[in-house]
């Protein structure tokens, strides 16, 4: 049997109709639950001779090695579901206390960490020493909500390298 025309219009335009408003609806993405990974931070820091030199000749005098203690403000703002999270940090440290001087050290870094607990950072690092751009990698353990990072950062700069290993701890909070 055949449909009349006027009848096949209006089912065509009520199928489309229901597509098209199907279609523009706009589901907005679920809302991010960002982490707050903030805790103290401690270690040591080796600098190149360039990079004592360079201080000493802002009457700062130093070895090759420093102390470093600090707090590191860590958000985790965005985590996939296999566990790849992405992270915002920033290291403020205060080295070479255990000389009798106090060198700050400001880092920002963004990266990522997988669920396992490596983790990657790169950013821009002001130090007494200069401008530079620090890299660092390690991993985070964890027990329970306590987590440990064990990080190495490097810091090339105009006038020699940097290098921290730095550990602490914070508890897992939202």
């Amino acid at each position: 049997m055949r449909m009349p025309v006027s009848v096949a219009i209006v089912v065509m335009l009520g199928s489309s109709a229901g597509s098209v408003s199907a279609q523009s609806v706009i589901v907005p993405p679920p809302y991010s639950k960002a982490v707050s990974l903030s805790g103290p931070r401690f270690g040591i820091t080796t600098l190149s001779q360039g990079v004592v030199d360079e201080l000493a000749k802002r009457s700062i005098t130093v070895g090759s090695s420093i102390s470093q203690f600090g707090w590191q403000f860590e958000k985790e703002f965005y985590t996939r579901q296999s566990g790849v999270a992405a992270l915002n940090e920033w290291v403020f440290l205060l080295g070479g206390m255990d000389q009798g001087v106090v060198l700050p050290s400001l880092s920002w870094l963004v990266g990522l960490r997988t669920r396992e607990g490596a983790e990657f950072g790169i950013g821009p690092n002001v130090t007494p020493a200069g401008v530079a751009l620090a890299v660092a990698g390690g991993v985070t353990f964890r027990a329970g909500s306590l987590n440990v990072p064990m990080n190495v950062a490097v810091v090339p700069s105009k006038a020699g390298t940097r290098i921290s290993v730095l550990t602490g701890f914070s508890l897992r909070s939202r």
